[in-house]
């Protein structure tokens, strides 16, 4: 099986040769951001460090598109919602609602975790099994409200 970067870099050729113009400045993008950070670390990067870039760019998306709601500007929503389509098309498969809980209540058994204090070592084993696969502001909202609730 390909790696997530030859995916993207096959991907690529193929909205060159289609001369899907759109598609292909979406995947030039990601493709920059994968090498800007293997020569700044200096490493070459693994699913798991794309998989977190790629996060990155859809969280960012979605924050524009809130402030270009907020402006009215209904062209550059669009065109970032197409963004993060593509860019979802490279996550894994998400995690269903019942999982997700099922996910951090066995984080939070495992670490023992009591009180809102104790978000931090749940939150850091939720996130390496759940990286890629569920949005982690939502898993951060679950988890205050079970250990706020507790």
């Amino acid at each position: 099986m390909p790696s997530l970067k030859e995916r993207i870099t096959e991907d690529m050729k193929n909205a060159m040769r289609a001369k899907d113009s759109e598609r292909l400045g979406t995947i030039r993008m990601i493709t920059s951001a994968i090498k800007q950070r293997e020569v700044d670390e200096r490493i070459t990067l693994d699913d798991t460090q794309v998989l977190a870039i790629i996060e990155k760019m859809i969280k960012t998306r979605k924050e524009s598109i809130a402030q270009f709601q907020t402006g009215g500007r209904e062209d550059l929503v669009a065109k970032e919602q197409k963004e993060v389509e593509l860019l979802q098309t490279y996550l894994p498969e998400q995690l269903s609602e019942a999982e997700l809980d099922k996910l951090i209540a066995d984080a939070i058994a495992q670490t023992g975790a009591t009180t809102i204090k104790d978000m931090g070592k749940v939150m850091g084993l939720v996130k390496q099994q759940a990286q890629g696969r569920a949005d982690m502001g939502v898993v951060s909202g679950k988890i205050k409200a079970k250990l706020g609730a507790a």
